[in-house]
């Protein structure tokens, strides 16, 4: 699918994108609707699942959903799950490692929860939850972090990209400052996985849903597990699909699989890895460098006219982001946004911890720059 032609035909626009014949969705940093090709993709596979065994052309699919994650993140497929949410990759990391009384993990308190409580509940067992202090909302940089390491830190979990403020982590300099010091690094990468390079030289463990950037379904996510720490990182849950069991017979020992699968333990959300396959099938084939280039435009013009109608904007210097998240005193966001919502344009609201709501604008590469005008034509 070509970009240009995309956004410049109103009908294949509206065929691939059926949410654009009735609104102007910028919203995905939070829910996305999704395309027709993952429609097309669930539809099919649950009309096979009603004439023959569901699992028919599982296989196949499951490998070609792992060969397209692991071309997106740069890795080998023997290191990609399909397990699902990013709470369940998280979690995973979190329950299966080997950990000590007076390990110490590096947490930004200000993360979305979801890459907060897993480490929390660590407290329990003797780990000691280091919180990150940055200058202004997700401003997180490698010096940042490399100053407040200690010599008893066993992880860091960063997320990719902040949920409000936007702003995007240099993960590949953070990921090469930790592993210089044998430090592990967990990323929560929903927020950028689909819509910016989020590769895993430099990444330990790697969690993202595919209900966000990535066009896909809820639950349907990626879950990456460098090959190196496979066996450093037990299972949170044992079953027949990855403790091997020949036909389906219980063994006298559990022997787990070789590789990522060790983490699959049950069945699989087939209809979601069906619709994710689809997804980034569709990703790959626009190209990332095309959609970088692509919101890093929009999210330009959206800083200068927003700040140009007195609206204040975070980190209105930095373009590598596909959040744009804007407040003006005196102004009721939640009311700005239910407007807006009354005019078929969806945007989202966020809170910071004190209270203050932001209005948040998160288009992707489909989204014309006649949506993004109208839209701000109406603030």
């Amino acid at each position: 699918m070509n970009l240009p032609d995309l956004q410049s035909d109103v009908d294949l626009r509206q065929r691939e994108f059926p949410v654009c014949t009735h609104k102007v969705y910028l919203a995905h940093a939070g829910v996305s609707p999704v395309p027709a090709c993952v429609t097309r993709e669930v539809s099919k596979q649950a009309e096979t699942a009603a004439l023959d065994d569901q699992e028919e052309g599982l296989s196949e699919l499951l490998r070609s959903t792992r060969h397209r994650a692991a071309q997106l993140l740069e890795a080998d497929k023997s290191e990609v799950a399909l397990i699902g949410s990013t709470t369940a990759g998280i979690s995973a990391v979190a329950n299966g490692l080997h950990w000590k009384k007076g390990d110490e993990i590096l947490v930004y308190r200000e993360c979305f929860p979801v890459n907060v409580y897993p480490w929390q509940s660590l407290e329990s067992r003797g780990v000691k939850i280091n919180w990150l202090n940055v200058p202004a909302l997700g401003e997180i940089t490698p010096e940042l972090v490399f100053g407040q390491l200690t010599n008893k830190t066993k992880l860091v979990a960063l997320a990719s990209c902040h949920f409000i403020s936007g702003w995007r982590i240099d993960h590949n300099a953070i990921g090469r400052l930790l592993r210089e010091r044998g430090i592990l690094f967990c990323l929560d990468a929903i927020q950028t996985l689909g819509a910016f390079p989020t590769t895993v030289k430099y990444v330990d463990f790697l969690a993202a849903d595919s209900h966000k950037w990535l066009l896909g379904p809820c639950a349907a996510g990626v879950f990456y597990v460098r090959r190196e720490l496979q066996d450093k990182l037990d299972p949170s849950a044992f079953g027949w699909n990855n403790v091997r069991c020949p036909d389906y017979v219980a063994q006298e020992t559990m022997s787990l699989r070789s590789d990522a699968r060790r983490y699959e333990a049950g069945s699989f959300n087939i209809l979601g890895i069906a619709g994710l396959n689809a997804a980034l099938g569709l990703l790959l084939e626009v190209g990332i460098d095309n959609i970088v280039s692509d919101l890093a435009a929009k999210r330009a013009w959206l800083v200068e006219v927003l700040q140009a109608r007195g609206y204040e904007v975070f980190h209105p210097d930095v373009t590598s982001s596909g959040i744009t998240s804007c407040w003006r005193e005196g102004a009721d966001m939640k009311e700005l946004c239910e407007k807006l919502a009354a005019e078929n344009i969806i945007a989202s609201v966020r809170s910071d911890r004190s209270g203050r709501n932001y209005l948040r604008f998160s288009p992707h590469f489909y989204n014309t720059n006649e949506e993004l005008e109208r839209t701000v034509g109406l603030l």
